[in-house]
């Protein structure tokens, strides 16, 4: 418990870095948010290209402007559970792609995690359906058992509590599995990309 800072330490110890700071580290600082901007506006659809908007900056702001870009990119890659999750990761890896335009396995391991990103939708909309069906025939035989016709009920499952408990189990499973695929892809982006 000691080792973790509270925000306030965070802000303290940057704001004494940033007295301490030279001007060249300050620039670099405001580059790097200009970057992570930029990406931001990019993953909005506000701007059509990462590369026009590095090219239009000065060459020597442009290594901590790309850099705040990757990083920006690499905060939403990201474990997509509806179809606007799988927009912004599209849109991560695209950018992440168009920066390191030159890097064939950066662009190989971008459609990896996009193949990851797609599998683990495919497998968590698999096993949603089927512990659906699964609860659905529980609650069909217990109310047979009861003599009752299940035909007659309009039956969801997915409003039992035991649904929502053992759905809960499933989906931190399946986030468990698939994350850690996920943060090995990221770590690999981060060290070729230079983030």
């Amino acid at each position: 418990m000691a080792g973790i800072k509270s925000t306030m330490d965070l802000v303290m110890e940057r704001a004494a870095r940033m007295g301490m700071a030279t001007p060249d580290e300050m620039r670099s600082e405001e580059n790097l948010k200009k970057g992570m901007q930029a990406a931001a506006e990019f993953l909005n659809g506000a701007a059509p290209s990462l590369l026009a908007l590095l090219d239009g900056q000065e060459p020597a702001q442009q290594p901590a402007i790309r850099k705040g870009m990757l990083t920006s990119l690499l905060r939403n890659l990201f474990l997509p559970r509806d179809e606007v999750g799988i927009k912004r990761l599209e849109r991560a890896v695209q950018g992440i792609v168009e920066l390191n335009r030159n890097s064939a396995d950066i662009a190989a391991l971008c459609q990896e995690l996009h193949t990851i990103a797609s599998q683990y939708g495919q497998h968590r909309t698999q096993l949603y359906e089927q512990l659906k069906e699964q609860m659905r025939m529980q609650i069909e035989q217990l109310l047979m058992r009861k003599g009752m016709k299940a035909d007659s009920m309009k039956i969801d499952p997915t409003m039992e509590p035991q649904f929502k408990d053992q759905w809960a189990r499933l989906e931190m499973d399946l986030d468990r599995q698939y994350g850690q695929a996920l943060e090995q892809f990221k770590a690999q982006l981060r060290e070729w990309a230079g983030a």
